[in-house]
């Protein structure tokens, strides 16, 4: 490699959970030229922006980190945010991480260097960033999603959303509606609702809510992860919870009963938390469980039984300078929050910046093209030198911890392959990227998302193409395929310097 080409061998976009974690397998690995850039001032990505009342971790905390750094001392089985802020940077410390990051650099643009099998990344302060390979660790929870309603900049009053909490402002008696009732509503709606005067709950479509497990870690707990194989058996248990509960509910819903399951379990506790049957009824899902993630909560429903809690499922019609105008009714407002999730499957952030393969190729054009896809989550064919963590069909709904130690399993394996034939250019073929598609097309029948009732779940899972680019498959299955796909399903080329500097490419030596 020419070092006086290339600033770093390896650049990683984000330094949430999946950048950390990637950087930490590359220095194990022996990779060591490397930068981490981020948007943000501070680590931990979702857990560095998302600061709202009542923020936690949605599966036990057991799953909710890396397996190489289990941590002892969490607080409570649903670990709360400060708690997941506090592990990314301590795992940024203890790994050596802090001087391979830049924070406060946004990547605008990336541009692969055909002639030179380089990418060249664009700063929002013009500055040129050039890497042989790029990693794509952006993750999909940052960037706010506002609601597309007429006159959502009209409103007059303080407005914020979940993702950006105004924690100056102070909601104490005042009138205050919150547009959404997903995963973060869920935790924010219970929390604040003792404080204000009142408290508007806008509803399009109702969440399955079930009973969660949570509790402040006991001193017995606490003492057994600290003896030999207490932590790999609260993982263990942990782990066993979470596949059940998506990966295997979501995507053998034919096969496996767990979702009909859950749904006795869910009605059930709707029935016991809530009063009223007219508001029982509205809060009822329509749609079958696992259509949409689920949330587990012991507290969300029964805040409904408030006398200043009003839950309004009137389709809003437009957003005025002093509240929110429903098909019934006007709603004044002091304060408007936006729990209205983020920009998932949507152009623009995935990744969060312009990316441009090779021949100028962009991938959003690509993706238009051909529907969102990835050689098992990784790799883009016209894209070489760049792998992403969170891509399509990557994802199987299990902890996000173990997609990145997965991903950067197959990353590696790519990476350590590169360097023994000296390639400086790696590409997922075009074979192998259409029969991986072509298998995750032909897995849909046992998923709950081709249900007919899925059509009523209004989930974000679903692409613009009616797809659901979630990988459909178990998490030993997506363990395995991680350490064993076939090197044959890339191409590894080597640039050759010849007399009066004359570049030419290589197929590199299979090996």
């Amino acid at each position: 490699m020419n070092s006086t080409v290339v600033d770093h061998e390896i650049i990683i976009v984000g330094a949430g959970f999946s950048g950390i974690g990637t950087a930490i397998a590359l220095r194990k690995a022996g990779f060591d030229d490397f930068l981490i850039v981020d948007d943000a001032d501070g680590a931990g990505g979702t857990w560095h922006w998302n600061t709202y009342p009542g923020i936690a971790v949605d599966i036990p905390s057991f799953s909710y980190q890396y397996s190489f750094e289990k941590q002892r001392d969490w607080s409570r089985v649903y670990a709360p945010g400060r708690e997941l802020k506090a592990y990314a940077e301590r795992c940024v410390k203890k790994y050596g991480l802090r001087p391979r990051i830049r924070f406060s650099t946004t990547i605008t643009r990336a541009d692969f260097d055909d002639a030179l099998h380089l990418w060249r990344l664009r700063t929002s302060d013009g500055e040129e960033l050039t890497c042989r390979f790029m990693i794509g660790a952006t993750g999909v929870l940052t960037r706010p999603k506002l609601p597309d309603i007429p006159g959502v900049d009209r409103f007059t009053g303080v407005t914020m959303h979940t993702a950006r909490w105004d924690h100056d402002q102070d909601l104490r008696g005042k009138r205050v509606g919150i547009i959404g009732t997903g995963a973060s509503a869920i935790q924010v709606i219970p929390e604040i609702a003792p404080d204000v005067a009142k408290l508007v709950v806008f509803q399009r479509t109702p969440i399955w809510c079930l009973p969660r497990p949570d509790a402040p870690l006991p001193k017995a707990v606490q003492m057994i992860m600290r003896l030999p194989g207490g932590q790999l058996l609260t993982r263990a248990l942990s782990q066993a919870f979470v596949e059940l509960t998506f990966p295997l509910a979501a995507h053998y819903y034919k096969v496996v009963p767990m979702s009909k399951l859950g749904e006795r379990s869910g009605l059930a506790h709707l029935r016991q938390q809530v009063q009223d049957p007219e508001v029982r009824e509205k809060l009822t899902p329509q749609y079958a469980l696992g259509c949409k993630r689920p949330s587990f909560s012991n507290d969300y429903l029964k805040t409904f039984n408030r006398e200043n809690v009003v839950l309004e499922t009137d389709p809003i019609t437009e957003i005025t300078a002093t509240g929110l105008r429903t098909t019934g009714q006007h709603h004044q407002v002091d304060v408007l929050i936006m729990a209205t999730g983020f920009k998932v499957m949507e152009s623009g952030n995935m990744p969060t910046f312009d990316l441009h393969g090779s021949g100028g190729t962009r991938l959003e054009d690509w993706w238009d093209i051909h529907r969102l896809q990835a050689y098992e989550g990784v790799s883009i064919p016209g894209f070489p030198n760049f792998f992403t963590i969170i891509g399509p069909y990557g994802y199987n709904g299990a902890s996000y911890f173990t997609l990145i130690e997965l991903q950067t399993r197959h990353i590696l394996r790519l990476l350590g392959q590169a360097r023994r034939r000296k390639a400086t250019r790696v590409e997922v073929t075009h074979e192998a990227n259409d029969r991986y598609f072509q298998e995750m097309l032909a897995r849909r029948g046992t998923q709950v998302f081709w249900q007919d009732s899925c059509a009523l779940a209004n989930s974000y899972y679903f692409d613009k193409n009616g797809d659901v680019p979630l990988r459909p498959m178990s998490t030993p299955e997506a363990a395995w395929r991680a350490g064993h796909f076939a090197f044959t399903d890339y191409h590894f080329d080597k640039l050759s310097q010849r007399p009066h500097t004359e570049t030419t490419v290589e197929r590199a030596t299979a090996g």
